[in-house]
C-alpha cells in the first residue's frame, strides 16, 4: 500500500500542455482534468487500543486508497490529468485531536465534489489547505477561483450570496444550471423556490438557472449522462418540463432496500454508515458511535450508480452493474466501465462525490434555445 505522500507524489500526473483556461460547460464533454480526493492513511488509527476495532479501520483505510488508485488508473487510461487533494493539514489536525483525546474530524478532503465546481471558467472552492494543490493547478491556468468569501449554496445564511457552489448540488447542461437544495431551512431563510431561483439567477446572468427542491445532493438522485438520456432514482422532478423529449431511465428498487445488511445496522445508527461484514461487530459499532458519529455521513443519497463519472458521450464510470442502466447505455452507444468504491456506504460518497472535473473540451451549448423566447 502506498503511503499518503507516495500517493500524492505519484498520482499528480504531469500537467498537460494547456495554453487556454480550464472550463466545464457540459459534464458529458470529453474529460481532460480531474481532481480526486484522498483519505486518512492506515497508520492514523494506530492509537486505537482495541485490536478488533483497529483492524477494521486499517481495512477501511487500505481498501479506500486501493479504490482511489484503481479509479486514478482508469482515468489516466483516458488521458485524464489527475490532481489530488492534499491530506497533510487534515492529518495534522487529526493527530493533534488524538493527542488531546478529542474526536477527530471526518476527512472532508475525500470528496472534492461536495465543496467545489467549475462553472464555465470560474472555479468555486474554499481556500483551505487540503484543496491548495487543486487551487494552485487551477490558478496556474489563469482561471478565477471564488473561495471562502462566498457562502455555501446548501446552507443559506444571512444574505443572498451562495457559499461555494458545488458539484454535488449543481448540474451543468450548457446554458442551463440545475441547482438542488439541502432542506427546508433553505426556504425558511430565502422564501419560495422561485424567490431562491431569482437570487441564483442574479448571480449567474449568463445562464438559465432552475432550482430543484431535491432536499439532498442531486448527484445522488439523477444524472444526465448525455444529451437525450437521464438516469434517475428519485421522483420525476418534472423531467418533461426541464428535459423535454429526453429518455429518463428510472432505476426502481435501487434504494437501501437492496442493502439488507445495512438496513440491519441502520436501526442502530440512524442510517449513517455501513461497513460490509461488520454488522455484528459490536466493539466497532460502539466505537464509531461514541467517537466518530459526527463524521460518518448519511448514505441514502448515494446508493447507486447515478453517482457516476461521465468521461465523454461514449464512456461512463459506474460503481457496479445494473441491467436497466446497462441496457440504456447500449441503446445510446455508451460503454460503462466498472470501478467499485467499496466503502462508499461508510464514507457516504460515490464515484462522482470523490472527484471534481476541472477541464472538459467544448464550449457552452444552448440545448433549449426556445426558452429564450
Amino acid at each position: 500500500m502506498k503511503s499518503i505522500r507516495e500517493a500524492l507524489t505519484n498520482n499528480n500526473s504531469p500537467a498537460p500542455q494547456v495554453t487556454s483556461k480550464l472550463s466545464v460547460y457540459q459534464h458529458w464533454d470529453p474529460l481532460k482534468a480531474m481532481a480526486v480526493g484522498i483519505s486518512y492513511p492506515p497508520e492514523l488509527y494506530d492509537y486505537i487500543k482495541n485490536e478488533k476495532v483497529r483492524k477494521v479501520f486499517y481495512q477501511i483505510a487500505e481498501e479506500t486508497e486501493e479504490d482511489y488508485q484503481k479509479l486514478i488508473s482508469l482515468l489516466q487510461k483516458f488521458n485524464v490529468h489527475v490532481v489530488r487533494a492534499d491530506a497533510a493539514q487534515g492529518i495534522s489536525q487529526a493527530q493533534y485531536a488524538i493527542k488531546k483525546n478529542m474526536q477527530i474530524m471526518r476527512p472532508s478532503f475525500m470528496q472534492p465534489r461536495d465543496v467545489s465546481i467549475m462553472i464555465g471558467e470560474d472555479f468555486y472552492c474554499p481556500n483551505v489547505g487540503p484543496y491548495k494543490s487543486i487551487i494552485d493547478y487551477v490558478k496556474s491556468r489563469g482561471n478565477n477561483v471564488l473561495g471562502s468569501h462566498h457562502l455555501e449554496i446548501g446552507h443559506w445564511k444571512h444574505d443572498d450570496y451562495p457559499a461555494y457552489m458545488n458539484g454535488a448540488m449543481t448540474t451543468r447542461v450548457g446554458k442551463d444550471l440545475y441547482i438542488g437544495t439541502l432542506g427546508d431551512e433553505n426556504l425558511e431563510i430565502n422564501g419560495t423556490l422561485s424567490e431562491l431561483e431569482a437570487k441564483m439567477q442574479a448571480k449567474f446572468p449568463d445562464y438559465r438557472v432552475t432550482v430543484v427542491d431535491t432536499k439532498g445532493h442531486s448527484d445522488g438522485s439523477f444524472c444526465p449522462v448525455k444529451p437525450g438520456l437521464i438516469m434517475s432514482i428519485k421522483g420525476d422532478w418534472q423531467y418533461k418540463k426541464t428535459f423535454p423529449d429526453w429518455e429518463v431511465v428510472y432505476l426502481e428498487g435501487e434504494g437501501l432496500e437492496k442493502v439488507t445488511d445495512f438496513l440491519t445496522l441502520k436501526r442502530r445508527n440512524n442510517g449513517k454508515w455501513w461497513v460490509p461484514g461488520q454488522e455484528l461487530n459490536q466493539d466497532f459499532t460502539n466505537y464509531v458511535e461514541t467517537w466518530m458519529n459526527h463524521w460518518v455521513g448519511y448514505v441514502e443519497e448515494s446508493v447507486f450508480d447515478v453517482n457516476m463519472i461521465v468521461i465523454d458521450q461514449q464512456n461512463v464510470i459506474v460503481n457496479s452493474y445494473n441491467k436497466l442502466a446497462f441496457d440504456a447505455f447500449s441503446r445510446h452507444g455508451i460503454t460503462p466501465h466498472m470501478c467499485n468504491f467499496r466503502h462508499r456506504y461508510f464514507w457516504d460518497g460515490g464515484l462522482h462525490c470523490i472527484t471534481s472535473d476541472l477541464r472538459r473540451e467544448g464550449a457552452m451549448i444552448d440545448y433549449f434555445p426556445e426558452r429564450n423566447q
